[in-house]
């Protein structure tokens, strides 16, 4: 099997895939080992390129600059973009554009922000602001930074076919989206953000491209055929030529952080990357980052659905050795059961939702090894040695809003009180807490999914999201659920920023800016140096979450929560320090979706 990660002959640049600038020109490159011939095409002419070993192309064009137009034919036939494109302005399907930036960055002295200091603020450029372009959410940033936020969690940018999606179908990996602008728009948001304090991460996705504009499989063997892919076909990264594929992954990892300054990536789905190498893709691309950005305040997050602690893991001075964090859905998950009692899908594995909920919080995964009622399969390992900072907890993110059959809030199916309530869980424990763009003001607008797709796909996207809510209880759903492919359905998500200060959105607002001062004030500073083993659950049952930490400077955290319907009697907190209350408490009861949160000298968890 081919594994070498080697430039292609005659590449003196650090990347191998794209175009390069230099000597007065521009040099073209392209990997197609299926192909015997490509042609370089510009406005007015094509060109042969000239053939290398091991399936590249390459050709040097004198007098070529920024901003040139360029396809590639194949063998005479298909034409095709460049899959390592910097810049798509008419869409995936049209030329590329070799492109180089002519933004000056204003954030020298910019350095980052420690790990345990981080909230998140995950949103879609699409839908943040009515014109839906990097530029217009420049517009927003004083906003989200006076929320006390000071960590952009952005949405996939990878080129996406149409006008309008998620992005998690995206096709072009090194172009940002074009229907949001141009590749200088998106680092005039990046440095924007800097200017503000606030740190700029990526969803990255890797497992699968999609559906409309993905050529790679035509003239290279990018697909797996060793691998069944859990959301499209996998890339091949352990088969025969694997090597320059590997590469194209890695290197997209390290281009989004070097040329947009972007201070950490969420990578999707992780357990759908295929790889039966002796190291595995996942592995190989932290270590590179950590290789490559040695003194940079990277934070690299994964998604995985099966809890791999491996990933998690600390070295002996408690720094990650590999990932910092994952998207902790054993948190999110029992929260939704308590607030909604819904057990369809996969929440019928959290249906015992307090004690879920209580592991979860205190030792990072509610499944660590057990079989799930859904799949009887077993679901992760012992995570209680992992610092509770190694886990992103949520009460909505674009996932648990959007793959609803209406994309709606919480606060629209229970009452906000509810809300109000996880969200102190959320913003207080020491788990690193990430808001979903609008839930601060109990946003009106739904997020349903939506993709811009073409005619003769569009029946396959929507029978794609019928299959995905078949589990939900309510048969009348279907007749009311979105068109995922009409401009209305994405047009639906875009945030009004004028609720904002509205009655009932301005509250729920004021809430969420005391939440996040109360935790920069009393939490983040005792959260440096947290380590394993800090939690433990005092109660979890009969509608009552009773749980506590010990923190990095030995007080001890603890929040105090009633989940149920009934009031209960005797509100327990630490003798120290009361922090907050969410809900009505007396001195001797505590009402339905009440939470305290105090704080006492004890060092001891017993």
């Amino acid at each position: 099997m081919e594994k070498s990660l080697a430039p292609p002959p005659g590449d003196a640049t650090d990347y191998a895939f794209g175009p390069v600038f230099g000597n007065g020109g521009v040099t073209f490159r392209l990997w197609a080992p299926f192909c015997r011939r490509i042609d370089l095409c510009l406005a007015h002419v094509e060109l042969p390129m000239q053939a290398r070993a091991g399936g590249w192309f390459d050709l040097f064009v004198a007098g070529a600059a920024s901003g040139i137009r360029y396809a590639f034919r194949l063998d005479g036939g298909q034409v095709v973009a460049d899959p390592a494109s910097r810049w798509q302005p008419e869409g995936v399907h049209g030329p590329s554009v070799a492109y180089a930036s002519g933004h000056r960055w204003t954030d020298a002295e910019w350095t980052g922000i420690d790990w345990h200091e981080v909230v998140y603020y995950e949103a879609h450029i699409g839908t943040l602001t009515p014109e839906g372009t990097y530029r217009a959410a420049i517009g927003r940033l004083d906003a989200i930074a006076g929320l006390g936020v000071n960590a952009l969690e952005i949405m996939p940018l990878h080129d996406f076919s149409g006008r309008f999606g998620w992005g998690y179908d995206g096709v072009l990996l090194y172009a940002p989206a074009n229907c949001y602008g141009s590749p200088d728009d998106l680092r005039a948001l990046v440095d924007a953000a800097h200017a503000r304090g606030m740190m700029v991460s990526l969803d990255v996705v890797y497992n699968h491209l999609g559906l409309d504009g993905n050529d790679l499989p035509t003239y290279a063997p990018y697909i797996s055929e060793e691998h069944d892919g859990e959301f499209g076909d996998p890339p091949n990264l352990d088969g025969p030529s694997s090597g320059p594929v590997r590469r194209f992954i890695l290197e997209n990892v390290l281009y989004w952080l070097e040329e947009f300054h972007f201070d950490g990536l969420r990578f999707d789905a992780v357990q759908a990357l295929k790889d039966d190498s002796d190291r595995h893709l996942v592995v190989e691309i932290a270590e590179a980052v950590k290789a490559r950005l040695p003194d940079r305040r990277i934070h690299l997050l994964v998604e995985n659905a099966n809890n791999d602690v491996t990933l998690l893991r600390r070295d002996e001075g408690g720094k990650p050795h590999l990932y910092t964090a994952q998207w902790d859905d054993d948190i999110h998950h029992p929260m939704h059961v308590a607030a909604t009692g819904e057990t369809w899908g996969y929440y019928v594995d959290y249906a015992d939702a307090l004690p879920k909920l209580a592991r979860a919080l205190t030792e990072g995964f509610g499944y660590q090894g057990e079989p799930t009622p859904r799949s009887n399969e077993s679901k992760g390992a012992p995570s209680a040695f992992l610092p509770p900072t190694a886990f992103v907890s949520y009460v909505q993110n674009h996932d648990q809003v959007g793959n609803r059959p209406l994309g709606e809030r919480l606060h629209e199916t229970v009452p906000l009180e509810r809300v109000l309530a996880l969200a102190t869980i959320c913003l207080l424990s020491p788990t690193i807490p990430m808001i979903f763009m609008g839930e601060e003001w109990a946003a009106s607008t739904p997020f349903p999914y939506f993709a811009d797709m073409p005619p003769e796909l569009r029946e396959t996207v929507r029978a794609s999201r019928r299959r995905q809510m078949a589990d939900f209880p309510d048969p009348t759903i279907w007749s009311r659920m979105p068109d995922p492919c009409e401009q209305l359905t994405w047009r639906s998500a875009v945030l009004d920023w004028t609720e904002r200060r509205q009655d009932g959105h301005a509250q729920a607002l004021a809430v969420y800016k005391r939440l996040i001062e109360v935790r920069r004030r009393e939490l983040v500073p005792r959260l440096a140096g947290i380590g394993g083993h800090a939690g433990k659950i005092l109660r979890a049952d009969g509608g009552i979450l009773d749980v506590c930490w010990r923190l990095a400077d030995a007080s001890r955290w603890r929040i105090t929560a009633n989940l149920g319907s009934q009031p209960a009697a005797g509100v327990p907190t630490e003798a120290g320090e009361h922090i907050w209350t969410t809900g009505k408490v007396c001195e001797d009861m505590s009402m339905p979706w009440s939470v305290v949160v105090s704080r006492g000298s004890v060092a001891r968890l017993d």
